[in-house]
């Protein structure tokens, strides 16, 4: 009887091995690849956008960067798949692209029911309204009956229908699938405001023939932790993008620049020694090299210098910190420490 139950426990464990080796780690099919596959805006200013050579730059894609400078030590290993907002989630979850970077609002319900989890805060923002000034209105609440131009799929529809509901105030939806078509009707008259994140606003307001004709009017009537996304599946994978995204905080608060990371490498400071790897073996933990963080800093640079160059005063959308400052300056960016 006991021969015949380990023969049964030894068959149903044969069974079952494979299932439980079915699911190759995530980093080691990026490294066997030899490239990183990032979900990104089919095209936004500021976040994720490519020029006329066809080379992407925006802050979601910098972070694909980064990861792609900790793994394979340059920043050019990643292929961007442009994803509408209606297709991202489902192109993640199938396996499509290997993150999602491209302007995500983490909500419970993304968090808790599609398999799928948030990384990170790399810009916090909220939603607002966009209307040309001569439509007259200086504020949201102004815009009693008038038409909305929105996105389908994204949180910007059920923020909308809870602000007027709020407000005891009314408005038609016009819906599109893609940011260009709501602001080409926008700017045909086909609706009388276009509502999105703030910081997509700005860039999409870039787009008009006659940007200064319009105004963003001041009410943020919501909260838009916007963040990478990975599939829950993969547990180092998720704390190998969360760390990417900390190292540049860190780097920023450190005071660790693209230009000194070099000499930063000799310095005495033990928090600055443990960022770059010369003391302690933090990479092991997520599957990289010791000098992970350098690589980062080295190729791509800090999380401030990414916020400047691609949304903040060194870009043309010129948004200020606000939010996005670091802690220390009264900011809502903090990131654990290396140690």
């Amino acid at each position: 009887m006991k021969i015949a139950f380990a023969a049964l426990f030894a068959c149903a464990a044969t069974a079952l091995a494979p299932a439980a080796n079915a699911q190759t780690p995530l980093l080691t099919t990026v490294k066997n690849r030899g490239h990183l596959v990032c979900g990104v805006s089919p095209g936004l200013a500021g976040f994720g956008l490519p020029d006329a050579q066809g080379q992407w730059a925006g802050l979601d894609v910098d972070l694909c960067r980064g990861i792609a400078a900790a793994v394979f030590d340059d920043p050019m290993k990643v292929k961007f798949t442009p994803l509408s907002s209606k297709d991202r989630f489902t192109a993640l979850q199938s396996g499509e692209v290997d993150l999602l970077s491209r302007t995500s609002t983490w909500t419970m319900a993304r968090d808790t029911s599609l398999g799928l989890s948030f990384a990170g805060v790399n810009y916090y923002d909220g939603q607002a309204f966009l209307v040309k000034k001569t439509l007259g209105v200086d504020s949201a609440l102004k815009l009693n009956g008038a038409s909305i131009c929105l996105q389908q799929g994204t949180t910007t529809e059920l923020n909308v229908a809870d602000y007027f509901r709020k407000n005891g105030i009314k408005y038609e939806p016009v819906t599109f699938d893609k940011g260009d078509e709501a602001i080409t009707a926008f700017q045909s008259g086909r609706c009388d405001a276009l509502t999105d994140d703030s910081s997509a606003l700005y860039a999409l307001r870039l787009k008009l023939v006659n940007p200064d004709e319009a105004i963003v009017l001041p009410e943020i009537i919501s909260k838009e932790p916007l963040g990478p996304v990975v599939r829950s599946s993969d547990m180092p994978w998720f704390n190998l993008v969360k760390w990417v995204h900390f190292a540049m905080l860190n780097a920023e608060e450190l005071g660790v620049t693209q230009a000194n990371v070099e000499q930063q490498k000799s310095s005495t400071n033990p928090e600055i020694r443990r960022l770059l790897g010369v003391e302690g073996k933090f990479g092991e933990a997520i599957g990289l090299t010791p000098d992970w963080a350098y690589r980062i800093v080295k190729h791509v640079g800090n999380y401030g210098e990414a916020f400047e160059r691609n949304v903040g005063a060194g870009s043309v959308l010129k948004i200020a910190r606000g939010k996005n400052d670091l802690w220390t300056k009264g900011g809502l960016q903090y990131a654990p420490p290396i140690r």
